[in-house]
């Protein structure tokens, strides 16, 4: 989709629902509307809707490094204890890795 054909207004309540909807644990599009709404919210000329659209940005990339940072340690510790948690590991694995006891 090109930003550039669309509306203030219609910019607005796109980044407005991406941000929205990423609070449904999907951080992805937080990524995708930090990245897409970017030029949009700090280097384009100043007009009405760009204030409200930084706001969405900004908080869009926190929520995007948070959740980076979340799936990264829990990823970090759970290859690390995989082994030592047992038939709990197992479990929740999806691919068992043969040859650890």
């Amino acid at each position: 989709m090109d930003l550039s054909k669309m509306k203030n207004d219609r910019k607005l309540y796109l980044c407005r629902w991406y941000y929205r909807a990423g609070f449904a644990f999907l951080p992805f599009l937080w990524c995708v509307n930090s990245i897409w709404f970017f030029t949009e919210a700090f280097r384009k000329p100043p007009y009405d809707e760009q204030k409200e659209i930084k706001k969405y940005v900004i908080l869009s990339g926190i929520g995007t490094i948070i959740w980076t940072a979340v799936l990264i340690t829990w990823i970090t510790i759970f290859q690390l204890h995989r082994a030592e948690w047992g038939e709990i590991a197992d479990q929740i694995s999806f691919i068992i890795p043969t040859g650890i006891p």
